[in-house]
């Protein structure tokens, strides 16, 4: 069976989840990104490569700004948790997106983490933070038409994307019920087996990864041409 070496998520239904449990939108935050860890052991476990975290979006801005405020504290807790075992188990993390607006402790925090674990290699984990595909597409044609010279091609988009030297992912699984991108990596998707869950990112478990991993194993992808 052909296994993905890049699957990316969009962790949706956080709030949801923790309004039906404890009547708590942050409640659903902060067990979502308990479920991180058991991800990344199950992706581990599977020698899947590559796992994109849609973390947060450029426009999460959007929400009320305590809920906002109670998001990055709970990162700077968890990447402040989790640095040492993450260096231990030979885990590189990577950030995408514009990192200039978010709180400069966290900037702090992201570029430790990065630093320490650029030479890992059981697994690269990326957070989309404060990302949005239109906003990265906007950059990359900016730094390309510094040079009037350039000839546009798939290529040259793809290496000046926040994504440079990743492949793209072979896989999305999308929780919480929507059927929809959300403005996320909408460029590397566009060949990606699209998987949608009507549960909420915290209730996602190692059985849905497996049978996830097992359908995609099963599809023949002809990237355009017949196939067999």
């Amino acid at each position: 069976m052909k296994l993905p070496s890049h699957i990316a998520i969009i962790m949706d239904g956080n709030g949801r989840w923790g309004l039906k449990k404890y009547n708590d939108r942050n409640k659903g935050h902060y067990y979502g990104l308990q479920n991180i860890n058991k991800v990344v052991k199950d992706c581990i476990k599977s020698n899947i490569k590559y796992l994109t975290l849609y973390t947060f979006s450029t426009e999460n801005w959007n929400r009320p700004k305590k809920e906002v405020e109670y998001l990055f504290f709970l990162f700077k807790l968890f990447y402040k948790k989790n640095f040492n075992s993450i260096h231990k188990n030979n885990i590189k993390i990577k950030f995408i997106g514009d990192l200039k607006k978010i709180p400069q402790e966290l900037k702090v925090i992201i570029k430790k983490i990065e630093n320490k674990t650029k030479n890992n290699n059981r697994i690269t984990v990326v957070f989309a933070f404060n990302y949005g595909s239109k906003s990265e597409l906007i950059n990359a044609f900016k730094k390309i038409n510094k040079n009037k010279k350039n000839i546009i091609t798939d290529e040259l988009i793809s290496n000046n994307l926040y994504t440079r030297n990743i492949p793209d992912p072979d896989i999305l699984i999308r929780t919480g019920g929507e059927k929809r991108l959300s403005n996320f990596l909408l460029w590397q998707l566009s060949y990606a087996e699209l998987f949608f869950l009507d549960k909420n990112w915290p209730d996602f478990n190692s059985s849905d990864l497996k049978k996830i991993i097992k359908n995609y194993g099963l599809i023949k992808r002809k990237f355009g041409g017949i196939g067999e």
